[in-house]
């Protein structure tokens, strides 16, 4: 099945740069330059994934509309936001309407090809019902590394593959404690140790949202984070 990747970003250098190195990869790449012309594209025929910037010429934050558009069209649609803006409002921004991922220009572009590889194979796998030996139980945690989906006492938690891998580095050996470099390292992420603090953030507040009594995750300060099951939670 040919992949259709479209790229919404304003500056025609970079946006023809990713486009160049995606197709290399074999990849469908239609580029726009602004929000208008790529909804007049979408409404057409949506891409198999969006890569999105947030300020889109003139609008400062067309790409958050754009996604928002977007997700209301379609709820499995893969979107990454790829952005030079890193703050903290802006990337949960971002994922709270709904984008997959929220990365930054300055990454390198095998570690995007993954990320976009990565969110394929999700979806590619979303259907199919789940194989036991790609399941991860931790109490009421029920992690499938397979379609990279969680749930928590048998609800959804929508996380992204970064918060997956992330949860999935943490909840495999509950107790022990991992640092902000090995969570980097498994996750497949390459940020700073204060945006795994945000991506913490975020985790917590999913699993809240489905459980407010959620509270697996622990700081420990100075050192890291690690999972914790309490005997009141396993699932006997």
């Amino acid at each position: 099945m040919n992949r259709r990747i479209a790229i919404v970003e304003d500056e025609a250098a970079i946006r023809e740069n990713y486009a160049d190195v995606l197709r290399k990869q074999g990849y469908e790449v239609q580029t726009y330059a602004n929000r208008r012309d790529a909804m007049a594209a979408f409404d057409i025929r949506l891409p198999s994934l969006a890569i999105i910037d947030i300020g889109l010429e003139e609008e400062i934050d067309g790409g958050f509309t754009l996604c928002q558009s977007l997700r209301s069209m379609s709820e499995t649609l893969p979107i990454i936001f790829l952005t030079a803006r890193d703050n903290d409002f802006d990337t949960v921004s971002g994922l709270r309407m709904g984008a997959d991922d929220y990365l930054t220009k300055d990454i390198s572009l095998p570690h995007l090809s993954a990320r976009i590889a990565a969110l394929f194979r999700r979806l590619d796998v979303l259907d199919q019902p789940p194989s036991p030996e790609n399941l991860l139980r931790r109490g009421k945690l029920t992690l499938d590394v397979g379609r990279m989906t969680v749930q928590w006492e048998g609800k959804p938690v929508p996380l992204t593959v970064t918060e997956f891998w992330m949860v999935h580095a943490l909840a495999k050996y509950p107790g022990h404690v991992k640092s902000r470099q090995v969570l980097m390292q498994e996750s497949k992420i390459y940020v700073d140790s204060s945006t795994i603090t945000s991506h913490v953030k975020r985790i917590r507040k999913k699993f809240i949202q489905v459980d407010e009594t959620f509270d697996c995750i622990e700081t420990v300060y100075g050192m890291g984070y690690r999972w914790n099951v309490n005997e009141e939670s396993v699932v006997h």
